[in-house]
C-alpha cells in the first residue's frame, strides 16, 4: 500500500459516506484511477435510482467505461470503500482493472446488514438445489446464436 493507494480509498470512503448522507443509496463507494487520475466514480445507487444493480463499483465502471470510451479498464486500479460482492466482482473482472485496493471486508458489511453470503453460498449449489429456480430449455436454438457469433467476421471480442 503507498500514500496514492491511501488518498484515493480515503475518498472513496468519502463518496460511500456522502452517497449514505443524501440519500443515494447504501455505505459504498467506489473509483476508477488511471495515471493518477479519476476516470470514474460511484456511490452505492440501489434505493434511490431502483436499480439493484447499481452498486458503487458497477456504478464506477459505467463512468469510467464511458469517459474513457471503453468497455475495457486495462491499466485502471478500482479503489472500493468495501470488498466487492459476487455481482460487482463479475463486473470488475469483465472490465479488467489491473487491480483493486478495497477498505472494510465483506465480513464487515455482513454486520451492517448486506450479507451476500447466500450468493456465496448459491453458487456452490446444483442448479436444481438453487433459492430461485432455474430452467434450461431451447439449448440448441440458443447455442446456434453463439455458432453464429463464431462465424460473423466483424465481431468485436471482449
Amino acid at each position: 500500500m503507498n500514500q496514492q493507494d491511501e488518498y484515493f480509498l480515503r475518498k472513496a470512503i468519502a463518496l460511500a459516506r456522502e452517497g449514505m448522507i443524501t440519500g443515494q443509496g447504501g455505505p459504498f463507494g467506489a473509483l476508477i484511477i488511471k495515471d493518477g487520475e479519476i476516470v470514474g466514480q460511484g456511490c452505492n445507487q440501489v434505493t434511490s435510482t431502483n436499480d439493484p444493480t447499481a452498486h458503487a463499483e458497477v456504478v464506477a465502471i459505467r463512468d469510467a467505461c464511458r469517459n474513457l470510451d471503453t468497455f475495457q479498464l486495462e491499466g485502471c486500479t478500482l479503489y472500493a470503500s468495501c470488498e466487492p460482492c459476487p455481482m460487482c466482482l463479475g463486473a470488475v473482472y469483465w472490465a479488467r482493472p489491473n487491480r483493486i485496493v478495497y477498505g472494510a471486508f465483506h465480513s464487515d458489511a455482513a454486520q451492517a446488514g448486506f450479507d451476500d453470503q447466500f450468493i456465496y453460498n448459491e453458487l456452490d449449489k446444483p442448479r436444481e438445489h438453487r433459492h430461485i429456480p432455474m430452467t434450461q430449455l431451447l439449448r440448441n436454438e440458443a447455442d446456434a446464436v453463439f455458432h453464429e457469433w463464431v462465424a460473423l467476421e466483424h465481431r468485436k471480442s471482449y
